[in-house]
């Protein structure tokens, strides 16, 4: 969630793909014993490396038995966003191809706007286990407990004109929305305009879209999700505002399930977007929100004002009917009266 200033942050060294490739090899043989040996084999390193990374992934939390004299099993399936474990969940959408993980990061989205700056193709993820300065709206800090939520950014090349952009950013909540219903149907997210997702009246995710733009085309933007899975706690400053599926519902949720489904349901978002640039996004957004028409708020923009939400403009602005006529919000933020 956010909470205070973002501080400067370097982001840390991409995880070892070498550790995703063990786990997904020994999930793949979870009903045996698989070797020193064979693990090297696959993996293209030596027994000794082999025991050396085994003993990162307990450190990580996985839970391997077995030792180098007589080979490893897992105990359990790690729930780690690693790309060997979400790649073969994403075939057929744009996101399946070049997924980067992190065990920990400053923040995703800087690693993301970098990477477009340096040509990283499109579809491009970025997810982390933990961030040390993850961003939320507004230079706003996002707490990133580690391993407890997910923590993703994807980069876009959208054939969009900027003016357009803040249709992804809803397009984004859609995608969050719709990938907890699938997962647990009896959840029912509430979105915030623009970017926040909430159970009741706490927030449990958010979404940041930063974007490098011309007067009239897009050249790349960057859609940073995040999403409370199974936090237990949270800081006392963010008690009474924050929440996790898992608070909301007293149960563990998988968080590679989720994000699979999340990424799956983004990328049907984005092609409905490409064809139909306003089809149903609007529409979809304020029949899921509860407070875009007909809800008392007071925005911090231009002074401050009041006044009864009156739906969505055609670009996805929030429209406020003041004592004064109706006013459009273009960046103020929104608090219920």
């Amino acid at each position: 969630m956010r909470t205070g200033v973002a501080a400067p942050h370097k982001a840390g060294p991409q995880t070892d793909v070498r550790l995703g490739r063990i786990v997904r090899l020994l999930a793949d043989h979870a009903t045996v014993v698989v070797s020193g040996t064979k693990i090297a084999s696959e993996i293209g390193s030596s027994r000794s490396e082999v025991w050396r990374l085994v003993q990162q992934l307990r450190e990580l939390g996985v839970e391997i038995s077995g030792h180098p004299a007589t080979g490893y099993s897992l105990t359990s399936m790690p729930d780690l966003l690693l790309p060997d474990i979400l790649t073969p969940l994403l075939k057929g959408t744009i996101f399946a191809k070049n997924v980067h993980h992190y065990y920990k990061t400053g923040s995703t989205n800087t690693v993301a706007m970098e990477a477009a700056s340096s040509g990283a193709p499109e579809g491009s993820v970025f997810l982390a286990e933990q961030q040390t300065a993850g961003r939320g709206r507004g230079a706003n800090q996002w707490h990133s407990a580690r391993s407890a939520g997910i923590y993703c950014s994807v980069l876009l090349r959208p054939p969009l004109p900027p003016a357009d952009a803040l249709l992804l950013s809803l397009a984004a909540g859609l995608a969050v929305h719709a990938a907890v219903q699938e997962v647990d149907a009896r959840v029912i997210p509430d979105l915030k305009w623009p970017n926040d997702l909430l159970i009741g009246e706490k927030k449990f995710g958010g979404i940041l879209t930063e974007m490098n733009a011309e007067v009239t085309r897009v050249r790349h933007i960057v859609i940073g999700i995040g999403v409370n899975v199974n936090q237990a706690s949270f800081p006392a400053d963010l008690q009474a505002t924050a929440t996790s599926l898992k608070l909301a519902t007293g149960s563990e949720w998988s968080r590679v399930e989720l994000c699979a489904a999340l990424l799956k349901s983004l990328d049907r978002e984005y092609r409905n977007l490409l064809e139909q640039p306003h089809g149903s996004v609007l529409q979809r957004f304020s029949e899921r929100s509860s407070s875009v028409r007909g809800a008392q708020v007071h925005v911090a923009e231009n002074g401050g004002f009041e006044g009864v939400t009156e739906g969505l403009d055609d670009r996805g602005f929030l429209r406020i009917r003041t004592a004064q006529g109706v006013r459009t919000v273009l960046s103020g933020t929104v608090k219920p009266l």
